[in-house]
């Protein structure tokens, strides 16, 4: 009878509730999109179109902000509606204020490119921003720059959204070519439209 009684207390003892600790909720993504396809059009123009494995969204008091940890792919159009600038990176946080007094911005980081598909103008740097009330992108990292007119690298550099006018700030070993081969024909293959040139 001694040996019952002890078993019965020893699980009423062990069946004693506890609090479990509180998540950190703060630290979870409140959504999480997979094969995340957006695309923005204005007038039936499409202006930009974004391609991600993966997005986070979290908020608190101050902001939201989206990130996207496994790389980001961002395609974007000229007024016409022809492919103009491309960027991949392997990770980008969108961040939006609360407060509009700020502006929303995006950042990019880790083998960013930018190519500019008109103008065939490719940089690479480690980290990029874009302020959308400025519609500037800008990165005051290092930066290699190549174009049909040579090759460029610096620290620093400023440019419209659409990377069609980048200057790089602080420039150094840089060359260009001095002469071009003007009898060849560029076919630009994302947005030609028709038959090749005959050779």
């Amino acid at each position: 009878m001694l040996a019952i009684t002890a078993v019965v207390a020893s699980i009423v003892v062990s069946c004693d509730r506890q609090e479990a600790d509180p998540l950190p909720t703060g630290d979870l993504p409140q959504q999480v999109v997979n094969n995340m396809f957006a695309v923005e059009s204005e007038n039936g123009v499409i202006k930009d179109r974004m391609e991600a494995p993966v997005m986070e969204r979290y908020t608190n008091d101050t902001a939201s902000f989206e990130k996207f940890p496994e790389g980001l792919q961002v395609f974007g159009y000229n007024e016409e509606g022809a492919l103009e600038t491309l960027v991949i990176s392997d990770g980008a946080i969108h961040f939006t204020p609360r407060n509009r007094r700020y502006s929303e911005t995006w950042s990019a980081f880790g083998n960013v490119v930018i190519h500019n598909v008109i103008n065939r103008q490719t940089m690479e740097t480690d980290t990029i921003y874009w302020d959308e009330t400025l519609k500037e992108i800008y990165t005051d990292c290092y930066v290699k720059m190549y174009s049909p007119d040579g090759f460029m690298q610096g620290y620093g550099m400023r440019s419209d959204d659409h990377a069609r006018q980048a200057i790089l700030l602080k420039p150094f070993n840089s060359y260009g070519y001095a002469e071009q081969d003007t009898t060849v024909v560029f076919v630009d293959s994302v947005n030609f439209i028709g038959p090749f040139p005959k050779k």
